[in-house]
């Protein structure tokens, strides 16, 4: 068993451009005060991390390691959740994913998932820079519109969607092969790996490499209704992340897992900050010990009520109570006795002759 790492802190919700948000240096210096070790770098966002620089510059990749570990910080991950969006993009989604890319692909779907996929080499370039050996995205999805079979999905449209993904990011993953980075989709509602099902339809078609890999993120099960914590038995040997974020789902005669088109707040499922929703952290982090997980624990805040200061604030010391010292030995060691094969077969009864 390993202890695991952290706590971290993804940044992208707290990015900003105000003080000590809009800077790299800053906003370690406030993750650091406030208790985290370790911080997880959005790729799309310029305040604080050049994506494309990283990828073509091992000196800047020094720099910004330096960065954080001048506050005592060690980069957990990169992550390029956006631009993963944008390798497949079902058409209904165009105008409001455009706002993800820059403005030149812009009403230019092929164009635009062409720089996303461009966007995740310079991802795997730039973790191996960095000494990163797993990196956090997004699958994108092609079949999403179609998640209730009404009216009836015509036959072969999952399988030729599954496909069209899989062809998609074969090759992407083929890359991260190469430079010695896993490959960690985040499961999330959106994308058209959602669930255990759908990651195991995707993880057939890309032959099962062994880049392809999780993010595992417990409140986005909370919402639909899956057992989070079998989810852990059941893809162990996949999950190479851990996103540590509360939720909560209340269903009532008005409204279930759909939501009914309401407010965040006013939802039957929500996020939360961690400690105030329905997750069992402390059965996630003993499932995960268990199982050998060696990657960080990495608060991501996004809560409809509790600031997100006061979020970050509580977020350190809640992750580091959960963390569990990695046993070293048996706890009834001392009882053990020395032993040969003479005594294992004497104490079986092995090889007993009659008088």
């Amino acid at each position: 068993m390993k202890t695991i790492k952290g706590p971290g802190i993804f940044l992208a919700q707290f990015a900003g451009d105000e003080p000590p948000f809009n800077s790299l240096n800053e906003i370690c210096k406030w993750a650091a005060e406030i208790g985290f070790k370790g911080v997880q770098i959005p790729t799309w966002d310029g305040r604080l991390f050049d994506l494309k620089r990283a990828a073509e510059s091992t000196a800047y990749c020094d720099e910004v390691r330096g960065v954080a570990a001048s506050h005592g910080l060690a980069i957990t991950e990169l992550s390029t959740h956006l631009q993963g969006q944008l390798v497949a993009v079902h058409p209904a989604y165009d105008a409001l994913f455009d706002s993800f890319a820059p403005a030149a692909v812009h009403g230019k779907p092929a164009a635009r998932t062409e720089w996303a996929i461009e966007q995740l080499r310079f991802a795997a370039k730039a973790s191996r820079n960095l000494g990163l050996d797993r990196h956090a995205t997004f699958s994108g999805a092609l079949a999403w519109p179609y998640l209730y079979p009404w009216p009836q999905r015509p036959a072969g449209l999952v399988e030729t969607a599954f496909g069209e993904l899989a062809k998609r990011w074969l090759p992407l993953l083929d890359f991260f092969e190469e430079q010695g980075v896993d490959l960690c989709y985040e499961i999330h509602p959106g994308e058209d790996l959602h669930d255990g099902s759908s990651f195991e339809m995707f993880l057939d078609l890309v032959k099962g490499h062994k880049r392809c890999n999780l993010l595992y993120d417990p409140s986005h099960f909370i919402l639909q209704g899956l057992d989070y914590l079998e989810y852990i038995d059941l893809y162990h040997d996949r999950i190479k992340m851990f996103h540590v974020k509360d939720a909560e789902f209340r269903p009532t005669g008005r409204q279930g897992v759909y939501g009914g088109f309401q407010s965040w707040a006013n939802r039957a499922g929500r996020f939360r900050s961690l400690g105030d929703g329905q997750v069992d952290f402390k059965a996630i982090f003993s499932k995960l010990t268990q199982y050998g997980f060696d990657g960080w624990a990495v608060m991501e805040w996004e809560c409809c009520i509790k600031s997100s200061a006061q979020g970050a604030r509580e977020g350190a010391p809640f992750i580091q109570s959960c963390i569990i010292q990695a046993v070293e030995k048996a706890f009834d060691d001392f009882a053990g006795a020395a032993t040969d094969q003479q005594m294992l077969d004497n104490l079986l009864g092995i090889g007993r002759k009659d008088a």
